[in-house]
């Protein structure tokens, strides 16, 4: 691997693309340090220092932004509003009939729904950003601060404003930042960002476990943590690489004097179809009842029953209703975004079959069945492994944001599989052993 690296940066469009890349992630991780105006950021660290700083209700927020959210930062808002705005505007094109034929115009259509999602990334990036500076200018951000209501000395209409158009224009900046990776240097822009955020996270969470420790210095609870780390990291590498080939086979056909077609491909149905998205619905789904409670005045009944159930991450009924919640998203969303009726016509209109599968319906019915039962498997895996580090390490005193957490290790394994097949792909194309052997 580091050979293949080292022949990479030999080459000279491959090297630029590297360091590119590398000095729009310095860019990104300068601007997570640089607080915004009107904020006080003695008063910042000293609520961040603070033990009792809650990062429950805002915890997947601040992962996402590299721990710059509760540092309110330029940066503040991270990579998730455009996060949110991709799976808005994805759900909402199997909706709107419009979206789903911009959707199928191909390239001229791709650019005009990635218009449709900036524009609907900055309108929640002010909206998070409204909410955040409400929460920090009352307190609620760091619970248990003795100067959290100290962190916005000067709440004027002027400064509140400041403050949000600031975080918006960060998020603007953000989602540019990503856009430039995309374009001119190494793999997914936004993804290797968001990499970046979770990965940043890392040093001061393992020490943090070492510190609550009590066994040899709390070594020992860190290297248990290290080793099961490793341990999940193995296996989501080995589910997502995962999948159930479906045999395709083109008939040949004779057009003059030449004939086509007669070649066989396959179908790749990986085993996690979904992905990380039906993780991060359950995750934003469970964060509105707490944010409701949070939020609601005086120590009513179903307040504390909320707080004691529901925004406590290793409560049973929490843990119950964030795996089925998982499952359930997962089959939703691999329902919108694999049609096994438009695959089985496109494989119909060129001449393609499925060997012992009637062309047309019979198709679509033998692609939706074996869809359904891979799924099964593939939304268990995504529930256990959102649920297995929070039960593991809620004894280390970790929470459900610890970086070998489900979320955590789904999009940084997923994120850097996707980067070495990149630059494999293109070590190859320049005659390279690559990493891949």
């Amino acid at each position: 691997m580091l050979t293949a690296f080292a022949r990479a940066f030999k080459t000279p469009d491959l090297r630029k693309k590297l360091l590119f890349t590398l000095g729009i992630i310095v860019i990104y991780r300068i601007g997570t340090h640089i607080p915004i105006p009107g904020v006080d950021y003695r008063n910042v660290q000293t609520c961040i220092d603070n033990a009792n700083a809650s990062q429950g209700l805002l915890g997947l927020v601040n992962m996402f932004s590299g721990g710059a959210l509760l540092q309110i930062t330029v940066f503040a808002l991270g990579i998730m509003p455009y996060i949110t705005a991709s799976i808005i505007l994805q759900l909402l094109t199997v909706v709107i009939p419009r979206l789903e034929a911009l959707k199928k115009e191909g390239q001229a259509g791709t650019a005009k729904i990635t218009q449709y999602t900036r524009y609907l990334t900055v309108a929640l990036a002010v909206l998070q950003g409204t909410g955040l500076v409400a929460t920090a200018r009352t307190g609620a951000l760091f619970q248990g601060c003795p100067v959290a209501t100290q962190i916005v000395p000067d709440q004027s209409i002027f400064v509140t404003m400041t403050m949000v158009i600031t975080m918006t224009a960060g998020t603007a900046t953000v989602m540019w930042l990503g856009e430039l990776i995309t374009d001119r240097g190494i793999g997914n822009g936004m993804s290797i960002l968001m990499f970046i955020s979770i990965a940043a996270t890392f040093p001061s969470a393992l020490w943090a476990i070492k510190e609550q420790g009590n066994l040899a210095g709390g070594w020992i609870e860190f290297g248990i943590v290290v080793a099961v780390g490793f341990v999940m990291v193995g296996l989501v590498v080995f589910v997502e690489q995962a999948q159930r080939r479906i045999p395709v086979q083109y008939a040949k056909r004779m057009i003059g004097r030449r004939s086509y077609g007669g070649t066989s491909t396959y179908i790749p149905l990986k085993v996690n179809q979904a992905g990380i998205i039906p993780v991060i619905f359950a995750s934003s789904l469970l964060y509105i009842p707490a944010l409701i409670a949070q939020f609601a005045g005086g120590t009513s009944g179903w307040k504390t029953w909320i707080e004691k159930n529901l925004a406590a991450t290793d409560a049973p009924a929490h843990l119950t209703l964030y795996f089925f919640l998982i499952i359930f998203f997962a089959f939703f969303y691999v329902a919108i975004s694999f049609n096994p009726e438009e695959v089985a016509d496109n494989m119909k209109k060129y001449g393609g079959f499925i060997p012992g599968i009637r062309a047309g319906r019979p198709t679509a019915e033998y692609l939706g069945y074996v869809l359904n039962r891979i799924t099964w498997p593939g939304s268990l895996y995504l529930g256990l492994i959102a649920l297995v580090p929070t039960m593991a390490f809620s004894g280390f005193g970790a929470n459900q944001n610890f970086p070998f957490g489900g979320t955590s290790i789904l999009i940084i394994v997923g994120v850097g599989l996707e980067t070495v097949k990149q630059i494999e792909s293109q070590l190859q194309q320049r005659n390279y052993e690559g990493f891949l052997r």
